[in-house]
């Protein structure tokens, strides 16, 4: 299974126009940004009853995270939990590099043409198909991945200055395919990558197997299971060790039955990984994060900033591979849209959450053994990742997988040294004691 990159002018990167929304454009220096675009639909905030990961509001049975576990292998989502077991994936070249969908009449030029000439690249679904369906989850959720993207990624190049993304678009054969955006590097940024995809078509026979092996049933027609997935994953590597590490992802996933009936779940999260603790960057991230999941509900923070520290655990070092965050999965009540709504909230926090730790610490001084321990926390991340982390895993082992954009999250350089050990009460073993018990960052 071939796979072919086609990458946007290697040696330009976007640029915003200052003080507007307008179109990004090819840069021949380097990266200049403007300001950030809205997210789509974020006029208001609606309170939901209460957001759950089980039974859905329909009643059905939810489906298990197993399903979930290769959005990383084949729409290019190193962090993801999404699909699995989707028919082998043919990565198909575009023929002339950059997707020329045929130019649009003035007429056609609507406020959906305005909102996507701030994306990094034009949408994976045709404009003129998600005009066509613009009430539908898929068109919203696709807007949201990719409008994240943009903001992420402009945020990213104002900060660093000294870099641009290369921008790779992909092509599945089967149907959809996917955008990514890495920095490599820079001036602050040694490594920065942010995927989005949407991908589609049928659920293989392993996939029903499995489903059925965990009680769920899905009615198939001909053998077939339609299904659709999209999500936007990043990992943030800077140089300085005082500035940290970050991850977020952010997923939606549809099945349709023989009978009609729709499936679908809605998963993510966003965790922190300092080499070195800061208390007022921990409880800054933290807070944030809780502001944005308390607008939906008091209890959502609390149990997703669990699950993160659950999940996140390294369990042959016995420590987390950072100070958590939020993680989610299977997110299917109280209704599509009420989630739709705290998944955007949870996107729209990734900015004020990170820029502001990364400015404050980007230029700070910093020793050679300062320099170490980040490549040996880095080493952790490199285990977590390829070790525990289950996108990861499935695309490694599917054949013929997106390589690269799977190991986007992993660092440009990393160390392991044989039994090392902190000495005792430095600043190193407190990182340790934080990673070893997970702390309340916000009480």
């Amino acid at each position: 299974m071939a796979l072919h990159l086609s990458r946007l002018s290697a040696s330009s990167c976007w640029r915003v126009a200052q003080g507007s929304c307008g179109a990004l454009r090819a840069w021949p220096q380097r990266c200049a940004t403007g300001r950030i675009c809205r997210l789509p639909g974020t006029a208001g905030t609606v309170h939901s009853r209460e957001l759950g990961h089980g039974p859905t509001a329909r009643g059905g049975p939810r489906l298990g995270a197993g399903l979930t576990a290769a959005l990383a292998g084949l729409a290019g989502l190193a962090a993801a939990v999404g699909f699995g077991h989707v028919e082998r994936a043919e990565m198909v070249p575009k023929s002339t590099g950059a997707r020329s969908p045929e130019p649009e009449r003035p007429e056609e030029q609507d406020e959906l043409a305005r909102r996507c000439s701030c994306f990094m690249a034009s949408p994976v679904t045709d404009l003129r198909e998600l005009r066509g369906r613009p009430g539908d989850m898929k068109t919203k959720m696709e807007l949201l991945i990719m409008e994240t993207q943009a903001q992420v990624c402009q945020a990213l190049a104002q900060v660093d200055g000294g870099a641009s993304f290369s921008v790779d678009r992909w092509e599945r054969k089967e149907g959809g395919g996917g955008i990514s955006c890495v920095l490599q590097d820079g001036r602050v940024f040694e490594k920065a990558g942010v995927s989005v995809s949407v991908v589609h078509g049928n659920l293989s026979e392993e996939a029903s197997k499995q489903m059925r092996s965990r009680g769920k049933m899905l009615k198939t027609k001909d053998g077939k299971l339609p299904f659709c997935a999209m999500g936007v994953s990043s990992v943030i590597h800077p140089k300085n060790p005082h500035a940290p590490t970050i991850h977020f992802n952010y997923r939606y996933f549809e099945v349709e039955e023989a009978d009609g009936n729709k499936q679908w779940w809605f998963g993510g999260g966003c965790d922190l990984t300092p080499t070195y603790l800061n208390l007022d960057d921990a409880v800054h991230f933290h807070r944030t994060l809780k502001k944005a999941c308390d607008q939906h509900g008091p209890d959502l923070y609390p149990k997703f900033k669990k699950w993160c520290d659950d999940y996140f655990f390294i369990a042959h070092r016995g420590e987390r591979r950072g100070i958590g965050g939020i993680f989610f999965d299977d997110l299917d009540s109280p209704s599509k849209e009420e989630v739709f709504r705290f998944v955007q909230s949870c996107a729209q926090a990734v900015v004020p959450s990170y820029i502001p730790l990364v400015k404050k610490h980007c230029d700070d001084s910093f020793t050679p053994q300062e320099k170490l321990w980040q490549q040996l926390r880095r080493g952790r991340y490199v285990e977590f990742n390829l070790l525990y982390d289950r996108g990861t895993k499935f695309g490694l082992f599917t054949p013929g997988s997106r390589i690269e954009s799977i190991l986007m999250s992993l660092p440009l350089t990393a160390r392991w040294e044989y039994m090392h050990s902190p000495s005792e009460n430095s600043k190193e073993a407190e990182i340790l004691e934080v990673l070893r018990h997970p702390r309340d960052w916000v009480h």
